[in-house]
């Protein structure tokens, strides 16, 4: 009898499951599953002199997670973001052709006199 009451487990005995994995690192977390990475360019250095920031994202992200993302990573206020599909393109070297990969680039305006620092 001892032995079956003790093989029984007791639900109170078990350790509780977060429901949340995602708060135990913060807000933080959420935006790196959006953002790849800065996008360097002359182009986006350029558009960096006019609060304008270029960035990789993840393909499934929309204006709204991109903005958020920027928020809490970089801590400033975003006015908009634009969006652009880059397609794949083909490339060949000799007979072997391949492709280049297309992604997703994300171009945020952010509030006059705040700055993000990309390197």
């Amino acid at each position: 009898m001892a032995l079956k009451n003790f093989l029984k487990k007791d639900k109170k005995d078990e350790p509780q499951k977060s429901e949340a994995p995602q708060e135990v690192f913060g807000k933080r977390s959420e935006a790196f599953r959006i953002l790849k990475e800065p996008h360097i360019s002359e182009k986006s250095t350029k558009l960096s002199e006019e609060n304008r920031y270029v960035f990789k994202v993840f393909p499934k992200a929309n204006k709204k997670q991109i903005k958020k993302a920027i928020k809490d990573v970089y801590k400033v206020k975003v006015l908009n973001v634009n969006i652009v599909n880059i397609p794949s393109k083909k490339r060949r070297l000799g007979r072997i052709e391949g492709k280049k990969r297309g992604y997703k680039k994300a171009i945020v305006r952010i509030k006059k006199g705040q700055t993000i620092e990309l390197l």
